[in-house]
């Protein structure tokens, strides 16, 4: 047991894999779990801890941190900030940890098995063979060979999936916000290069207000060429109704979506009510769209290394 830890108590939000809570009990800290409060609830409570463990059970805005008095410390067991005031917690002198290197092999695997099962009508084929259909012609595929892959969003996930292409004779190029990201597996470029040459295209940027609703029509419609679309960064940054209307005339030539505008920011639900939007009723219809519940990175290697990242890092805070 490490001295140095043993008077920090931190509050467990969600449940883990178990190298999170024995890492971190073996380091010395003071583990609590309460995975059934009210937000409310653990508002009152919340002073009395210097450190919070989190998935995406709630969102810790500007209130909860007032209360957080003596919050050193929040770790979201994920990718991404975006369920927590980042700006105001940091100006409280709180540090944010999160683990995008935990499961970026993971979101870069799922990619790449969602192009290829795209290009090859795998789900397609798969159902009309278990309904009885023996249809060669109509699930005729292409080869990935040849083509070109843009991948918008170059940090943990992108790097992932260009890495995997590796073993692919195709062209992959990458946008990014930030100057000099390129490396050995992808060439970086102007957003309206990629626009000209890209026959694939897969998003990994995070949501942030630049990235809400940018795969809108006109985004889209700038492109040069047809393409197939990925989606395992966030829901929000797509416009379904956009997406399927350029499903519907051809302009994308099919989709694999792991996230949806329509979750909820738990990640654990997709409609509260029984309505259906048209436009996820299209998606829902289509033979050249694939649909996974928010799985990318939810694998059980990333579920027992996103566990160990987070301990690594909250040790490191201290």
């Amino acid at each position: 047991m490490n001295k140095e830890y043993n008077n920090i108590r931190i509050l467990h939000l969600d449940t883990n894999h178990p190298v999170l809570w024995n890492g971190l009990e073996d380091a010395g800290f003071i583990n609590e779990g309460d995975y059934k409060s009210t937000k409310a609830q653990v508002e009152d409570k919340i002073a009395g801890y210097n450190g919070i463990v989190i998935r995406s059970r709630f969102k810790i805005d500007r209130a909860f941190i007032d209360r957080a008095t003596n919050l050193k410390f929040i770790a979201r067991v994920g990718a991404g900030l975006e369920s927590i005031d980042c700006d105001y917690a940091l100006s409280k002198g709180i540090h944010l940890i999160a683990a995008p290197e935990g499961n970026r092999n993971a979101v870069g695997e799922q990619a790449l098995g969602m192009l290829l099962s795209l290009f090859n009508n795998l789900n397609k084929a798969d159902r009309e063979v278990r309904d009885g259909y023996w249809i060669r012609e109509g699930n005729r595929g292409h080869e990935l060979e040849g083509k070109t892959v843009g991948i918008i969003g170059y940090g943990n996930m992108g790097k992932s999936f260009a890495k995997k292409l590796r073993g692919f004779d195709v062209e992959v190029l990458c946008y990014d916000i930030k100057d000099g990201v390129s490396d050995a597996n992808a060439t970086q470029v102007s957003l309206q290069e990629l626009r000209q040459k890209a026959n694939v295209v897969s998003l990994h940027t995070p949501w942030t207000p630049e990235t809400d609703k940018m795969i809108n029509a006109d985004f889209i419609n700038a492109f040069a060429k047809p393409f197939w679309f990925i989606n395992t960064a966030r829901g929000n940054s797509v416009v379904t109704a956009d997406l399927a209307n350029a499903l519907k005339s051809g302009k994308v030539l099919g989709a694999g979506l792991d996230v949806l505008e329509y979750e909820k920011s738990s990640f654990e639900t997709l409609f509260s009510g029984g309505d259906i939007p048209e436009a996820f009723q299209y998606l829902l219809d289509s033979p050249n769209v694939l649909l996974t519940p928010h799985i990318a990175g939810w694998t059980f290697e990333s579920h027992e290394r996103l566990a160990q990242v987070i301990v690594d890092k909250i040790k490191a805070v201290f």
